[in-house]
């Protein structure tokens, strides 16, 4: 086929782009999302993922039905800020989902869709049938609306995002920005597709392959990305529900509540706090301080109090709260593993004594020990020197 005549010939990519964004579509589309009660969210977000991939093979196929034409490098570079400019709206929107307590208006999406579609449509006609100075204007006012379009969209993600990260913490009590990274990565590597191909499109327009390459890559990333979230998702929407719960709830009892807390806060008996410690001293025995994604409320239960009551306790007995004494307690845990057991790797250690991320766990370790685990077991449990 006369596609296919080089490495360096951008329809061979077009190619291989439209057939990777129609198959990873039809696998987003037969993907079912596990039932959960706040997992309506997630179906939605699949959907416009799948909806953008389908969007993606359409705009490549319509590209190279068009090879025949003079100035086909423009042609693809013009189409492909088409299709850069949807998939940006659409995975935005969908990821901001993800990280939304409630629905971001929907309607604000279609409003994006719909300009799209305008300014698209405007500039396919204009670079059939218009002057190339009109095409020019056409050209450089959809490059500006895309713009203004990206910055909107990354307001709304660092208000979402940032947000998402304290219910994580205030939930399950942990350093849970890990579970939120990947979100986080592909939201900037959308936005960056948007940038690059501006570049192309005026000044490497003869490396356009290289763009496209890069942008199948991306596709990939994501939809891998995406489709392992939907396994583990239940821990991000239970914390989501629980918020979205007590908010709808709280409007309601607010002021009962803050009665109910202060009389409580007042008459909490020194018995009553000292009851705390010998059920923490049996939760510490049993090691469950291993244990991870756990909400305070859960926490709580399992030590057999309320929340409000070990909350009091850690502030007026323990002089620190409930977080930074379990972190202390694994990482002593940890220290003792490293060197009872010298063979066992150092992240093995961080998992088993309750630290779900790597790094977080290295972090904490270097920050109350004042070296790195490995250090530490180099140095056979010496006092630590100041700096690494």
């Amino acid at each position: 086929m006369e596609f296919f005549v080089s490495f360096h010939d951008i329809r061979l990519f077009q190619w291989i782009a439209m057939i990777v964004s129609a198959s990873l579509a039809v696998e987003m589309l037969l993907i079912k999302v596990p039932h959960t009660e706040h997992a309506t969210r997630l179906t939605r977000a699949k959907s416009l993922v799948a909806l953008s991939y389908l969007f993606c093979a359409f705009i490549f196929g319509y590209t190279l039905s068009h090879h025949d034409i003079e100035q086909y490098g423009l042609f693809s570079a013009m189409t492909l800020l088409i299709n850069v400019a949807f998939s940006t709206a659409t995975l935005s929107f969908s990821l901001i989902n993800l990280l939304g307590h409630r629905y971001v208006d929907f309607s604000k999406l279609l409003v994006s869709i719909f300009a799209i579609f305008i300014v698209s449509m405007a500039l396919i006609e204009v670079f059939f049938n218009g002057e190339k100075n009109v095409f020019n204007i056409v050209l450089v006012t959809s490059i500006a609306m895309f713009t203004s379009m990206c910055i909107y969209y990354i307001i709304i993600f660092d208000k979402w995002y940032r947000h998402s990260i304290m219910l994580l913490e205030k939930y399950y009590d942990e350093d849970e920005e890990h579970k939120l990274k990947w979100i986080k990565f592909c939201f900037i590597l959308a936005m960056l597709t948007e940038m690059f191909v501006l570049v192309y499109l005026f000044f490497l327009r003869g490396f356009m392959f290289i763009y496209i390459g890069f942008y199948i890559l991306f596709l990939l990333y994501f939809a891998g990305n995406f489709i392992s979230f939907i396994g583990s998702h239940k821990l991000l929407l239970d914390a989501f529900g629980h918020w979205t719960i007590s908010q709808a709830n709280k409007s309601s009892k607010k002021k009962r509540t803050a009665r109910k807390k202060k009389k409580a806060a007042g008459t909490v008996s020194i018995d009553e706090l000292g009851s705390v410690k010998p059920l923490l001293d049996e939760w510490v025995r049993q090691k469950r301080y291993r244990e991870y994604d756990k909400s305070r409320e859960e926490i709580a239960a399992e030590i057999g109090t309320s929340k409000e009551l070990l909350n009091q306790y850690f502030a007026q007995e323990m002089g620190k709260d409930f977080r930074t004494w379990r972190t202390e307690l694994r990482i002593e845990d940890a220290k003792a593993l490293l060197l009872s057991d010298k063979k066992m790797s150092s992240n093995l250690i961080g998992e088993m004594v309750g630290f779900s991320d790597r790094s977080n766990f290295h972090r904490q370790f270097t920050r109350l020990v004042g070296c790195s685990p490995k250090k530490w077991r180099e140095m056979e449990g010496e006092t630590a020197p100041e700096q690494e």
